[in-house]
């Protein structure tokens, strides 16, 4: 597969088969994070794999009451908190794999060093015949002190980028993107 397929091919993936990640595969995700650039070649990431059916429903479940309690009145909020509120609703869509990467250092560039990893996991999840889908509304659940120790995460570490991965049941339609909006200058 060449790298513009990757690129145009890629999706966000909801629904996934039970067939499980092998290792090796994800070994080969995580070769392919970490030959993004790095500020400075800080290379400041770390990923955690989750592959335990139980930690990933408890995840789920923490990171949905946290998400509830922190959430705001208002129209968009009632909307979000009633698909929320569901116990059906699984925040990490029952995905086989949860891989979180995190900045190991509070470096300036960090969190966008561990982006770029993240964007390269996907595509290389793509090219395998993979889905994923990066899961931001675990990401605050994951930097509390409980969501770090659910993981096993050192306090100063900051997880920034939480990604399902697994078979898709099926891949979704392309999203419409606007034109781009570009200044030229000189």
């Amino acid at each position: 597969m060449d790298l513009d397929e990757a690129i145009r091919g890629r999706r966000a993936v909801r629904d996934y088969t039970s067939q499980p990640v092998d290792e090796e595969t994800i070994r080969g995700l995580i070769d392919a994070a970490v030959r993004a650039p790095s500020a400075t070649n800080a290379q400041p990431w770390t990923f955690t794999v989750v592959r335990d059916q139980d930690l990933l429903g408890r995840i789920s479940d923490a990171a949905k009451a946290h998400l509830l309690a922190a959430m705001p009145a208002g129209p968009r909020s009632d909307r979000d908190r009633s698909g929320l509120a569901d116990p059906d609703f699984h925040i990490l869509y029952d995905a086989p794999v949860l891989i979180v990467i995190s900045a190991i250092t509070d470096g300036p560039w960090a969190v966008a060093d561990c982006s770029l990893a993240a964007e390269n996991l996907m595509l290389a999840a793509y090219a395998a015949g993979l889905g994923t889908c990066w899961i931001g509304l675990a990401q605050d659940y994951l930097n509390t002190p409980e969501g770090k120790d659910a993981l096993g995460l050192p306090p100063a570490w900051v997880s920034v980028a939480p990604i399902i991965v697994g078979h898709p049941k099926a891949v979704p339609p392309p999203v419409a993107r606007r034109e781009p909006e570009i200044h030229w200058v000189g």
